[in-house]
């Protein structure tokens, strides 16, 4: 069991922690190699951090993978990050079930990714559906924009369907609707890279999350900086609105 583990609450730990992986890029320019060894070194810092949520006994961590937006990088960036996530589940899935986690995708399945990849997550999500450790979550081809949206759609087409006759539409109907309506709202979301903003990531789940930055680039990331991040979240105060009583 890591040291640096001995001063954290385990009874006050954040039951969701989301994470924005950022400064794969800058990672790799600053060594004057390629943006995709940039994304290799970050798998390290990936597989790292989900040892370290495990050894925590986190119940969720979601992980933002690539976003709708990253369509519009080069082409050939785009390609080898289908292939790279296609060969990374591959490679760490069957460790990953053997650690009693759980993993599950959240974004869009459309035309755009390729079938191969898509076929990776189903098979991902079907060997591990049953573990009752760590929910592993992958933003894949999300936006936190896109997700409102098409939860949009399903109530509409509930309401069309007489699915929903006689409610009300609430914030509750709606996240209903949600990629993953299991998904408890992350209590804690970290972003690397120096960078102070989410992105567009899990934009209707945080509305009072706790946010954490560091400076440091994705790559260079591992279990101690996410213990720092819960070490930190544990000295806040959440009100959630409402007034501490005295």
């Amino acid at each position: 069991m890591s040291s640096f583990l001995d001063d954290l609450d385990r009874s006050r730990l954040p039951r969701h922690v989301a994470i924005v992986m950022d400064g794969n890029g800058r990672w790799a320019r600053q060594r004057g190699l390629p943006r995709t060894e940039g994304h290799a070194a970050g798998e390290r810092a990936m597989w790292d951090t989900v040892q370290g949520a495990v050894e925590l006994g986190l119940e969720w961590l979601t992980m933002f993978a690539f976003s709708t937006e990253n369509w519009n990088r080069p082409v050939s960036e785009v390609r080898y990050l289908m292939g790279f996530n296609r060969g990374l589940l591959r490679r760490r899935r069957d460790e990953l079930n053997a650690m009693n986690v759980r993993i599950r995708f959240i974004g869009r399945r459309d035309r755009r990714v390729p079938r191969s990849v898509i076929r990776e997550m189903e098979v991902s999500e079907e060997l591990t559906r049953r573990n009752t450790g760590l929910t592993l979550t992958i933003a894949f081809n999300y936006g936190g924009r896109a997700e409102i949206v098409d939860a949009v759609r399903r109530l509409v087409a509930d309401l069309e369907a007489g699915r929903l006759r006689g409610r009300r539409i609430t914030a509750e109907t709606i996240a209903a609707r949600l990629y993953d309506p299991e998904m408890p709202d992350p209590d804690l979301i970290i972003r690397t890279s120096g960078e102070q903003r989410i992105s567009n990531f899990l934009l209707w789940q945080a509305a009072y999350s706790e946010l954490w930055f560091t400076p440091v680039l994705w790559p260079d990331f591992n279990r101690e900086h996410l213990f720092e991040a819960i070490r930190d979240y544990q000295k806040r105060s959440r009100r959630f609105g409402g007034v501490p009583e005295a």
